[in-house]
This record gives structure tokens, sequence and C-alpha cells, in this order.
């Protein structure tokens, strides 16, 4: 059960996130204010017309959301100056969360892989622009009946447009047997996944790839000698301190401090070891500590500003820079521009759900882990928080309006919507990932309400303007309708992010 604010507290709280909004740059993201953000200043994405702030408590939300542990690290001018563990690692237990428990990270580990890559860019093992089968032995990207000759690069692996396949893969309990990395590949027992295979040409489109990933780590191993942990170690662990990270699999219990996987209940599950194993470990096995991964982030600001020997700044700057059409860089999801330029990357696999982010300009940033399969929603109401915090309009809260009724006739804006081809795919960018092969929707009105129905889900809409709205549970997703001079609905811009996409009216 939600423990409820009082009235008196409620606005209290709102006006406490308004005054940290409202801060200056580099004001408001050290200790004492990042405690004060997650005590009173989680926050929904989409704000009621008139709603203020609710000023959430983390420790309230974590009941809420049934998310028995959260750990926390915020960054301010590249450095660690905030990192706090809340509640249990295991339900049911007083085991207390710190900032240095293990949570396993999920596709947070791509950008470890990512950054394991750059490290052997910058040492000259291995080019960015070569086809990778090149250095393949084991293993090769195979060619279909459209590629006759494929050449996939590095650089296409890392920022998702390789052409192949396999989004993300299926954890594993304890007990159940593993695959290989190359049964995994080639989808073979006790492999959960479709194999890895080429879908399109490379280098034409985003296309969001656990598969590319786990290709990217066989190329790592093979060039090297070694498995993939202990170049990791070699060359990201130890020279940043992070002595307890590891892409260990399955986990062992000797590392101790482990945060236990739990379901959306908060019940334990991955019994009785108490947490799943990730055979594709450059995909989604990371398990690191707030601290540790905090320290990442802020070796890759320090990078990118030049501060920071880890990466040679020029390639530093490629990681961070959009590789089109993907909204990946090589590596991290990439948004905004000047002091408000970001990085960032989420992890969910069953239990575990994570987010990083990076304020390329600034040096702010932030680190935020979970052990509850409610935990992304979570870890969107912090991420509002500390977002909030910072200060630099990043992720704002979107609010809706009251339409008048019979102001705007919803009516107009039914109808069947089809994708609009000659968008360059350099504009829809995130968006063919978030809805790969979407050519058709339908929007529907009723009882002064909008809807947008997709092939596998109907998500409402909700007003931002009388031609503008957004769909909450649909990824955030916004829809901006177009009526021309005669006052006919001809099409609509649906952004998610920075993508663009555009949809032509067909019917009403």
């Amino acid at each position: 059960m939600m423990i409820r604010a009082s009235s008196s507290r409620r606005a209290a709280s709102a006006l406490l996130v308004i005054g940290l909004c409202c801060l200056p740059a580099h004001a408001q993201t050290d200790d004492r204010n990042a405690a004060i953000a997650l005590e009173h200043g989680l926050r929904p994405t989409v704000l009621e017309p008139g709603q203020m702030p609710p000023g959430w408590s983390l420790r309230e939300r974590m009941a809420h959301h049934r998310v028995p542990g959260v750990a926390v690290a915020v960054l301010q001018q590249g450095k660690v100056v905030y990192a706090e563990g809340f509640g249990v690692r295991e339900a049911g237990t007083t085991d207390a969360v710190d900032a240095d428990t293990l949570f396993n990270v999920g596709s947070i580990s791509k950008v470890i892989a990512a950054a394991v890559s750059l490290r052997m860019v910058a040492d000259g093992r291995l080019d960015l622009d070569r086809d990778v089968n090149a250095y393949l032995e084991s293993w090769r990207i195979a060619p279909t009946p459209e590629i006759a000759e494929p050449k996939v690069t590095m650089r296409m692996l890392l920022s998702h447009t390789s052409g192949l396949d396999v989004h993300g893969f299926p954890d594993f309990l304890p007990g159940e047997a593993v695959p290989t990395l190359q049964q995994s590949l080639d989808g073979l027992p006790p492999a959960k996944n479709d194999p890895v295979r080429l879908q399109q040409p490379p280098g034409l489109s985003s296309d969001y790839s656990g598969g590319g990933t786990t290709v990217a780590q066989l190329v790592i191993e093979e060039i090297a000698g070694a498995p993939l942990e202990s170049v990791a170690r070699m060359r990201v662990f130890d020279p940043l301190g992070m002595r307890r990270s590891t892409f260990e699999s399955p986990l062992s219990p000797s590392h101790g401090n482990i945060a236990k996987a739990h379901d959306d209940k908060g019940r334990r599950v991955a019994l009785p070891r108490g947490w799943q194993t990730f055979p594709q470990q450059a995909a989604a096995g990371l398990w690191t500590s707030a601290n540790e991964l905090g320290g990442f982030v802020a070796a890759l600001i320090g990078s990118y500003q030049g501060t920071h020997a880890f990466l040679p700044q020029p390639l530093a700057v490629q990681m961070m820079t959009e590789v089109a059409p993907s909204w990946h860089g090589l590596g991290p999801r990439l948004d905004g521009a000047g002091n408000a330029r970001v990085f960032h990357h989420g992890g969910s696999n069953d239990s575990y759900m994570a987010w990083i982010e990076g304020y390329l300009e600034t040096g702010d940033g932030f680190v935020i882990l979970t052990n509850g399969e409610n935990g992304w929603q979570l870890r969107n109401e912090i991420r509002n928080a500390l977002s909030d915090a910072i200060g630099q309009a990043v992720n704002p809260p979107v609010r809706v309006v009251a339409l008048a009724p019979g102001a705007v006739r919803l009516a107009d804006y039914a109808g069947v919507y089809r994708a609009d081809d000659a968008v360059p795919l350099d504009l829809r960018r995130a968006f063919t990932d978030v809805f790969p092969d979407l050519e058709t929707f339908e929007v529907k009105a009723g009882d002064d309400k909008l809807s947008i129905v997709l092939p596998d889900e109907t998500g409402a809409l909700r007003p931002l303007s009388p031609a503008r709205f957004v769909a909450p549970s649909v990824f955030g997703t916004e829809y901006a309708f177009h009526r021309d001079a005669h006052g006919a609905v001809r099409g609509v811009t649906v952004g998610y992010g920075e993508a663009r996409a555009y949809f032509g009216r067909q019917s009403p």
C-alpha cells in the first residue's frame, strides 16, 4: 500500500522540487541535495492538469512498487559525490543494501563492453571499420540470399546499425544448462533465443541487437585469446578500481553483498541461489555496484572532456556521437545539446532494472540500481527526481491539459494512418527500434477521449494542446496532428525523444 503524504507535506514537497529545478547548474547535485531529491522529489513523468509534483520519497515508492532494494550514485563535475543504498538485498531479511552491493545491470553491460572494445582500438588491437569476419575464426556472420558479401564492422555492432537481429536474451534459472557463446549465436540448445542472423544490409538502419553485442564479445575474446571477464578486468575494471565488478557467469556467492532477485510482488525468485544467470555476458551479464558504476560514468565524462586518461579524447568523442541513423553512439544512447547533452543507457533483465546517465558538458550524472521486476517504473521516478535536481531541463515533466468539452472535435483525428517511408531514417532514429516494421496504426475517438491502437497494444492519448497528444503507456510517444488549410486532418508526426516519423491519414 502506498503511503500518502499529508496535504501540507505534499505542498511543501512540491515547492521544494520546484526550488531544486530552479537552482543554477552545479548547485544541486552535491550529497545534501541528492538526498533531498530522493526524500522529496520523485514524480511521475506525466502530470495531470494543474497537478503539482507529488513530492514522493524513494522509500514510499519502493514500497509502492514492491522493490526491496535500491542503490544510487550521483555525480557532480565528473566526480561521484553521493552513493547510498536503500532497503534490503533480500526480502524478509535485514541485509541492508549499500553503495557496494552488487546488482546485475542488464544491457548497461553493453556500454562496458563498448569501453573494452575502444580500449583495444586505442591500443591498435582492433579497427572500428574493419570487417569483423576478418577477426573471427570459430564463428562467422553468414551471407544471405539478399546480402551476398556482408561487411559488418565493430562500429556497426556498437551502434546497433549492423543489420543483425535478436533484441535480447532470456535469463536462466539456477540449475538450468546454459549455452556457450557459439550456441547463443546459432540459437542451439540450451540457448533459448533465435539464431543471430542478418536481417538487412549492414549500416542501413538502426535495430537494437543484443545479438550484435554478442558478436562483438566473440570478436573481443578471439582477438585477446581470453574470456570477456579477463579482458574487461585488464582493460576496464582494474584501471578504474572496479574491484567488485565482474562478468562472471554464473555469479559466485563468494562475492558477498549481492542484491537478490525479486518478482513484481516483491517475492524472492531464482531460488535457492537467489539470482539468475546471464550467459550472454557483454549483452546483459555485468554485476556491479553504485560506487563502481558511478566511477565508470565519471571516467567516460572525463575522457570526453579530456581530463581523464581512460580513453583518448578523440575516441571518447566518437563514442559520444550518434552513428546515423541510430540513437546510439559507440555504446551509449545520446540526446540533447549544450549543457543538456547527455548519454544514457538502461538495463532490464527479469528481476534487475538499472539506469546510467551522464551530462557531457557539466559533468553531472547518476546511476540507479534496483532488484525487483517493477524496478523499471521506480527507476523512471528516481530519474525524474535527479534530473530535476540537476536542473538542465533534461527529462522535464510532461503536463497534459484539459480540453473544454466540445471545443475540439476529437472525431476529426480518428482514422487509419500509414507510415511515410520518404522520411529519412536519420530522422526516424530510435523510432524504427521501438516500433519495428510499423506500417499502420489506428486512432479511435469516443467519450471525449482518443486512443491509439497498435498491432499489440492500445494506449490512451492525453492532450498537450488541441492538436498534440501523448500516450503515457506507449513509451511516452507524442502525436502532433496536422490539420490543413481546408480544415482536414491529413497526417500525424509521431515523436519518441528526438526521433520523428510521419504517418499520413488514409481513411476516417
